[in-house]
């Protein structure tokens, strides 16, 4: 990664400026120069100093020798992806404040001003919203239909939902930071979703986030495909959001499915009958599976947790924590052996009985609404031992 700098054209004559406009570039020759003189004027028209720096991913085109005439500093960064140029960028920012856009003349810099004055005022992280609700504005031809009107409102609900952000538009890519706060949040993904793990993992760290509104712009550059690949992007982001939530991936649809076991074989075991409807044994045998996925279900949700913490997806939880200080891996293997103990004779019992019976015919009705419950008990213990030891297994580096 080379860095090249252009120090007698920058803003300011200190060497570390106080703000970074960070703009990532691949093949922007048509739009890049504009954007650049908007960001030098955007922090101007704001009164505070700073640098305008390209993370270029690539680029086979004049990109840089625009940049660098316009008195940028120029980063080449050689892992591709978006992410992976915003994060070396960021890496290599010279300001205290960074404030990041694209560099296709979709987002206005002159509107840098409304980022300066959010940050200044304490704001840790400052999100750009496009879209009416947050007072931005979007115009013809600015933004595909499928993104403006089902993709990134479903996502920006989903990330308030579940994670508690408080922005409207989590895509936009137009936000600033303080650069000591984002390096905090020890980011990893380096392609299209890194803006929304920012704000996800923002807002679980309760990082102070505020939003600004914005109006976006039609792309500047003439017809060029754009660099979003909606369902492919889109896959990737629910993807993300999935992995950083365990609770809505497995525990809660895992906590339902036990519930729908616990209702069937209270229904199942004595028979109940409603209308021309009677509760049986078939009832019970899909009870049984149901509370099986749903008690695998809950330890996949506690498997990822920790996997994600360990990886620093998500940060420390303090509940999560408590809940392994009193869920140990001894307790673990008590209450595991216990319940397939209870299983076992459960299963023994029914042997038993069939052998004083001379190995002859069951009666199924009866037998199978024991054996089918013991079964369920042993598998369901054996999973408890093997669990306790993988999840004791991913917590050590915790320790």
């Amino acid at each position: 990664m080379a860095v090249l700098k252009k120090e007698n054209l920058t803003a300011s004559t200190d060497l570390s400026p106080q703000f970074t406009i960070l703009i990532p570039c691949l093949n922007e020759e048509k739009t890049l120069g504009v954007c650049i003189e908007k960001a030098w004027q955007g922090l101007k028209n704001a009164g505070v100093e700073g640098e305008v720096l390209i993370a270029d991913n690539g680029s086979d085109d004049s990109s840089v020798e625009i940049a660098m005439k316009r008195g940028c500093n120029v980063i080449h960064v050689n892992e591709k992806g978006y992410g992976s140029a915003l994060m070396e960028g960021i890496r290599n920012a010279s300001g205290d404040f960074v404030i990041m856009g694209d560099a296709d003349d979709s987002y206005d810099f002159l509107e840098i001003p409304k980022f300066v004055e959010a940050l200044t005022d304490g704001a840790e992280f400052v999100q750009g919203c496009r879209f009416g609700i947050g007072g931005g504005e979007i115009r013809r031809g600015a933004m595909p239909f499928l993104h403006q009107w089902w993709g990134n409102p479903m996502f920006s609900f989903l990330a308030r939902s579940w994670f508690g952000s408080p922005v409207h538009d989590i895509y936009c890519g137009m936000r600033g930071f303080r650069k000591d706060s984002q390096q905090a949040l020890r980011q990893k993904c380096t392609g299209m979703e890194f803006a929304v793990e920012m704000m996800i993992k923002a807002s679980l760290s309760k990082a102070r986030i505020t939003e600004v509104p914005i109006t976006l712009h039609p792309d500047g550059r003439d017809g060029r495909p754009p660099h979003l690949r909606t369902f492919q992007d889109g896959w990737r982001t629910l993807r993300f959001f999935l992995m950083c939530s365990p609770k809505w991936l497995f525990l809660i649809p895992g906590l339902l499915l036990i519930l729908l076991g616990m209702l069937g074989a209270g229904l199942a075991i004595p028979g109940v009958r409603i209308g021309p409807a009677t509760f049986d044994v078939h009832t019970l045998l899909f009870a049984s599976l149901g509370f099986l996925l749903g008690y695998q279900a809950i330890f996949f949700a506690l498997m990822a947790k920790s996997f994600a913490i360990a990886e620093g997806f998500v940060p420390e939880d303090a509940k999560f924590t408590e809940f392994f200080h009193f869920a140990t891996l001894e307790r673990g293997l008590v209450f595991g052996l216990i319940v397939a103990l209870a299983g076992s004779l459960m299963l023994l019992t029914e042997a038993l009985l069939w052998i004083h019976g001379g190995f002859g015919p069951l009666d199924y009705s009866r037998t199978m609404k024991w054996v089918i419950p013991g079964a369920t008990l042993t598998a369901l213990g054996f999973q408890t031992v093997f669990f306790s030891f993988l999840v004791s297994m991913l917590g050590i580096s915790r320790k």
